[in-house]
Parts: structure tokens; C-alpha cells; sequence
């Protein structure tokens, strides 16, 4: 049986989830359009042998992105995600049809909620997920103190930091959480004080 690669991405028009697969023989022969139902939007797909170059139609931000891969990264593998360079958020999937459309649920829920204007409650999730993962790490070595000599704390998490509470004195320790900056500075500690009052 002829191996299917799936294609997906966010109509950026009427803002339905767009999925097609292609045989992979197909893909390396010839250009492919991935058109969604409603006519105004479409996905074209070139190649000259060793890189493909994708035009997106993007239902994050509205626009239209080209993306080049090379043959094998389309061809072969789990998959790729490729990303808005406005919003940074993957806006169109590639790879083994399962996996695209697992990934394009997720997308069209996400693209959803935002259009509904729900706000996130961080500003950055994945950057929150990873701070809150790492504090964890740290306090599993018992690496969080205060300069009271406490090492009872509790934890706030606000919507772009989270703060270590003392809870004998009551100092506060604010972790800034909303930047890949953010995070690679609280990796590089091994320990976290809290300044007591």
C-alpha cells in the first residue's frame, strides 16, 4: 500500500479545519493544492526533488506564509509543525495522517477559543508549564529557602510570573514566567532564596 502524508492547516477565511492526504509517490512527481470547501483559501505544495516550499494560507493572523522543508522532513517521519511568524503559534501540520489530525483538533479548538476572545490564563502556557516543571525540579532537591532560615513557602501563580510565598516571615520571591528568557535564567539556578522581611 502507497504511504499517505496528511496536510492541515486553519481556513483563514471561514476558519475551518482544512486536512488532505497525498501519496508520498504523488508528492515527489508533481505540485499539489490543498483547497478548503469553501473556495477562498488553499495550500500549495512545489518541489524540486530535495526541499519542498508550502504557501500557507494562516487562520491565526489571516495571512499567507511559505515555508521550505526539505523532501525528507515531509516525506518521512511523525511529522512537522510550522509556525505563524506573527503569532509563534503552529498553524499548519504535515506528517502521518493520524498524527495531523490529532494535531489539528488540538488547533482548531485552540484558534476557537481565541476567536471567541477567551483569554489565555498565562501568557505564554508552554513557557508557565515549564517554570512551574523546573520549580518543581528544584524544590525536589530542596533547594528553596528563605534567608529567615524557613523552608516552608507556598507558590502564586499570576498570569506572566509566579511568586514564592515564605510562610514564616512572609517574604516574596517574584520568578518572571512569560519568556524563552525567563525560563533559561531559572534553569541556570540550582537554588532559589527567598528574601525574608
Amino acid at each position: 500500500m502507497e504511504k499517505l502524508r496528511s496536510f492541515g492547516y486553519i481556513c483563514p477565511k471561514c476558519g475551518k479545519a482544512v486536512m488532505a492526504a497525498r501519496s508520498t509517490f504523488a508528492l515527489s512527481a508533481a505540485a499539489a493544492r490543498i483547497e478548503c470547501e469553501c473556495g477562498k483559501a488553499e495550500m500549495d505544495i512545489e518541489t524540486d526533488g530535495t526541499r519542498f516550499r508550502l504557501q500557507v494560507p494562516c487562520g491565526l493572523c489571516g495571512g499567507t506564509h511559505t515555508a521550505e522543508c526539505s523532501a525528507d522532513a515531509v516525506l518521512r517521519g511523525r511529522g512537522i509543525g510550522l509556525a505563524c511568524p506573527k503569532t509563534k503559534q503552529i498553524c499548519c501540520y504535515v506528517g502521518e495522517p493520524e498524527q495531523v489530525r490529532r494535531s489539528m483538533e488540538e488547533l482548531a479548538l485552540r484558534t476557537e477559543k481565541e476567536k471567541a476572545g477567551d483569554e489565555e490564563a498565562f501568557t505564554d502556557n508552554v513557557i508557565m508549564y515549564e517554570v512551574l516543571s523546573e520549580l518543581k525540579d528544584i524544590a525536589a532537591r530542596d533547594g528553596i529557602s528563605c534567608t529567615c532560615g524557613s523552608r516552608e513557602y507556598g507558590i502564586r501563580v499570576r498570569r506572566d510570573a509566579v511568586d514564592l510565598e515564605c510562610r514564616r516571615c512572609g517574604g516574596r520571591l517574584r520568578l518572571p514566567a512569560a519568556t524563552d528568557e525567563d525560563l533559561d535564567r531559572l534553569c541556570c539556578q540550582m537554588k532559589l532564596t527567598i528574601r525574608g522581611r
